[in-house]
């Protein structure tokens, strides 16, 4: 990064970390088709590409969050709120959570919330706005620390160069800049930010990882009831169906019968 001036330096940071979300009212309460779903998503995330060429959601993704089950599966082939809202978290935690970490993360979220109405406390909308509404001030937050991260390097660089300077008895003004110091600073910002991003991913996985055993009680429920469901379909279709008709050998009787009657008769 480069600047004349820390104030400088501090705009390019701000502008490169603009805080880009789809904001709660914006996400359609009705059901939307695959392609309605992939536009909205397109449209409201497309400053988050990194380059143009990107996609933000594709059909394909979506098929994968379904069969992966994280999403539950679209109501005659359409997508409500509360999907869009899944896939808006899935967006996000798929740049440092493995596909497993998210199923566990969000699975009691669907197994507990999904569907519930918007006037409810827990409903997924309004879960979705209080990550918003945090997420606002965390961002505030995590700007000061990046730029306090900035200024420690800066510092740190700055520093070593004097007494490099001093040593050698050398006026800072005589020394010439070193092309390698703005990539060696650069290198530097990018490793403390890795780091700290390496020991919240640490903390995060650590948290999932205690969710675990929810996750797969009710992924066990889950199962069970779908294999009680099939069993009842499979022994649904072994059953002889009965038409409107009478059978072959029902009406051999009745015309037995019959036959037996008149005989009686006469």
């Amino acid at each position: 990064m480069t600047g004349s001036s820390m104030d400088d330096i501090k705009k390019q940071i701000r502008d490169a970390i603009q805080m880009d979300y789809v904001v709660p009212e914006d996400i359609p309460d009705i059901e939307l088709y695959m392609d309605q779903v992939t536009t909205f998503m397109e449209q409201h995330m497309q400053h988050n590409k990194r380059s143009p060429e990107d996609k933000i959601l594709t059909k394909t993704m979506i098929n994968n969050y379904t069969k992966n089950h994280l999403l539950p599966p679209p109501e005659k082939k359409k997508y409500t709120k509360d999907h869009i809202i899944l896939m808006l978290y899935t967006y996000y935690l798929k740049n440092f959570l493995s596909i497993g970490d998210i199923q566990t993360l969000l699975t009691p979220m669907i197994d507990s919330y999904y569907g519930m109405p918007a006037s409810s406390e827990t409903s997924l909308t309004n879960i979705y706005e209080m990550v918003v509404d945090l997420a606002k001030h965390q961002y505030q937050y995590d700007k000061k620390n990046i730029f306090e991260t900035y200024e420690l390097v800066h510092q740190k660089l700055t520093d070593d160069k004097l007494q490099e300077v001093s040593v050698s008895n050398t006026a800072a003004s005589d020394t010439p800049d070193d092309p390698s110091d703005e990539y060696l600073h650069d290198f530097l910002f990018v490793a403390m930010l890795s780091y700290d991003i390496y020991l919240k991913t640490q903390l995060v996985e650590k948290i999932i990882g205690d969710m675990a055993p929810l996750a797969e009680s009710i992924n066990e429920k889950e199962e069970k009831k779908q294999k009680v469901q099939k069993s009842s379909i499979t022994e649904s279709a072994k059953k002889p169906r009965t038409s409107g008709k009478p059978s072959t050998d029902n009406r051999i009787n009745k015309q037995k019968s019959k036959e037996h009657n008149h005989h009686s008769k006469k």
